[in-house]
């Protein structure tokens, strides 16, 4: 199995390269498994009766968003956990604290080290398209798998995870607000 991502030779219309055609990467989505062909393989792959996986589903789910919406950090289950966050600004006093300096609300994931590890050992597979669309090249990845993990801004090679309660807040957020 690997993840496969295309590479479309593309004009940039802005920054260093604007003007100019480079290559850009994204994944190539599948098509979006629906809720129903989900259950109906956890069904079968647990040997419980489709009703039944349903109605477990629906229940996790509603579990998931209340505690997750009181400030827990829920784990899902072979994925890792998830939580809210929030990005505000930061300020000096505490009479500048309000709600108006809160810019968004977030859904933050953090992947197990299993599922890390699972990513860094699949391979990439490229496919590259000129700008005409015609498939100019296809390559493999033979890279070291280092998975990004954003919440303790830095990277783990392997898929091995560090600290996984932190939460690296960039610039002008208010330091602890993300958890």
């Amino acid at each position: 199995m690997a993840l496969k991502v295309k590479a479309t030779e593309q004009m940039m219309k802005i920054g260093t390269y604007a003007g100019k055609y480079r290559y850009v990467m994204m994944p190539e989505l599948y098509t979006a498994l629906t809720q129903e062909k989900v259950i109906k393989e956890a069904a079968l792959r647990s040997g419980v009766n489709r009703g039944v996986m349903q109605a477990c589903w629906d229940a996790a789910g509603e579990v998931i968003k209340a505690w997750a919406t009181e400030g827990h950090s829920v784990a899902l289950p072979g994925l890792g956990t998830m939580r809210f966050g929030l990005r505000a600004k930061s300020v000096e006093k505490v009479e500048e604290v309000k709600a108006g300096l809160i810019s968004s609300r977030r859904i933050i994931f953090t992947p197990n080290s299993d599922l890390k590890e699972e990513l860094a050992k699949t391979a990439v597979q490229i496919s590259c398209y000129d700008r005409d669309g015609k498939e100019v090249k296809r390559v493999t990845s033979t890279d070291p798998g280092t998975v990004e993990d954003p919440e303790n801004g830095n990277q783990n090679e392997g898929g091995n995870s560090g600290n996984q309660g932190g939460n690296t807040q960039p610039s002008g957020d208010v330091p602890g607000e993300g958890d």
